[in-house]
């Protein structure tokens, strides 16, 4: 059986962008490692941090205000994750962002990916057009061109997201994961028994990684 990595993010959590550039790298170099084992199987689950915000988001301005006391701060505080960010080639774009929506929809696309086998392309797609493209996540015509990027239909998408499908399922494992006593994100889960919180260096990830295949294999002798 493969290593299972389960992930609880959400799209618009910059350390969820930067956690996920650090597990690409800790998978590329476990993967040369073990060439002759199935390759780790990573799943992504939901988490919002802003779970009590509308639908249609509210303007990022106003989000700054309320949670830093305003850009300044906000600008402080981010400089630090930009150059995390840029240490893991992500190019943020944090002032041309303009609405911090809801993210309740962009997780249904990512849970709608498991059919299809593409949730890692959608979750790339969904941060970069956040953080790097500054696209209004709360718009089913934005949602459903990214959609597309990550190779689905878009007319399909579309009526998808227009539906409301699977949205009780989304607040449901958001709640599952506060009551397995999950706070931040990302939040990483090896085979459903080490777990790491926060945006873990490469070297860090690999090593759990390690472990969590040891833990499996049969006693030598």
């Amino acid at each position: 059986m493969p290593l299972v990595i389960d992930v609880i993010s959400d799209v618009v959590c910059p350390w969820c962008f930067i956690g996920k550039r650090h597990l690409e790298a800790a998978l590329a170099e476990f993967r040369s490692k073990h060439s002759d084992e199935p390759a780790p199987v990573v799943r992504w689950h939901p988490f919002q941090l802003n779970p009590q915000l509308p639908k249609t988001g509210v303007p990022r301005a106003d989000y700054l205000e309320k949670k830093f006391g305003g850009p300044a701060r906000a600008q402080q505080i981010y400089a630090r994750v930009t150059e995390a960010g840029k240490n893991a080639g992500i190019n943020f774009d944090f002032n041309a962002i303009t609405v911090q929506p809801n993210t309740v929809d962009a997780h249904r696309l990512v849970y709608r990916a498991i059919d299809q086998n593409r949730q890692d392309a959608m979750v790339e797609a969904l941060f970069r057009a956040y953080f790097l493209e500054a696209r209004d996540l709360t718009r089913v015509n934005v949602l459903s061109e990214i959609a597309e990027k990550a190779g689905f239909d878009r007319d399909s998408a579309t009526e998808y997201l227009e539906s409301g499908d699977d949205s009780e399922l989304i607040a449901d494992a958001d709640q599952e994961a506060r009551g397995m006593g999950v706070e931040g994100v990302p939040f990483f889960i090896l085979n459903k028994k080490y777990a790491l919180s926060g945006a873990q260096p490469p070297d860090v990830l690999l090593q759990a990684m390690e472990q969590a295949v040891a833990d499996k294999e049969p006693a030598k002798g």
